[in-house]
């Protein structure tokens, strides 16, 4: 089983690359975002790898991050949705992205994929809204997300307000609906204020 590879790139197009290995060349299926991130790097490159074997192939995907593989093997937990749909997502939403997506119930972002048709995406929301805990998030990584040790903050007490409405019965897209639109009405950093706005959001007083 082939975890891991590195090598260099000799050859690449819109979601595959061919990877010299010590003078093998293996081709890799990865995402847009994958290649996106490895594109402007030289030399050797690791890319983390899911091998998928069928009855007449054997298939290599290479992702740039543990939370890009992560999210790929979440995301085919969905009735209908193969390693093919599965790569397509993936190369229109970042985890990140993916994740809230699935907390917003928002199939439109899901349907921006090739091979992802209206169906399929409200499934995809539908399935992952229970596993929602096992995508992998960055949100955390404010260097990388581009935010403010303020806004950083703010994020924390957000997911403080979730975790109140979930424990008071409301499901987890719910929960963050209501707390995403009460945050917008009130720049407010204080957790009582942000779970008094947000319990308003759900009819709640």
């Amino acid at each position: 089983m082939i975890a891991q590879l590195s090598g260099q790139i000799v050859e690449q197009n819109t979601n595959q690359l061919i990877l010299d290995v010590h003078g093998v060349g293996y081709l890799v299926t990865v995402s847009s975002s994958t290649l996106s991130q490895i594109r402007a790097l030289s030399g050797t490159i690791s890319l983390l790898i899911e091998m998928i074997v069928r009855e007449d192939s054997l298939t290599l995907y290479g992702f740039y991050t543990s939370e890009e593989k992560s999210a790929f093997t979440v995301l085919q937990s969905v009735q209908g949705v193969g390693a093919k749909a599965a790569i397509s997502i993936l190369s229109v939403l970042t985890p990140d992205s993916l994740k809230q997506a699935i907390l917003s119930s928002d199939k439109a972002m899901v349907s921006r994929a090739d091979g992802v048709g209206p169906k399929l995406a409200q499934r995809i929301v539908n399935e992952l809204a229970e596993k929602v805990g096992k995508l992998p998030t960055s949100l955390g990584n404010t260097e990388n997300m581009g935010v403010s040790p303020a806004g950083a903050g703010q994020s924390a007490i957000s997911q403080d307000a979730i975790s109140a409405l979930v424990n008071l019965g409301y499901s987890q897209s719910e929960a963050w609906a209501a707390v995403q639109r009460a945050s917008a009405k009130s720049d407010t950093n204080e957790l009582g204020q942000i779970l008094n706005l947000a319990l308003k959001e759900v009819g709640q007083k």
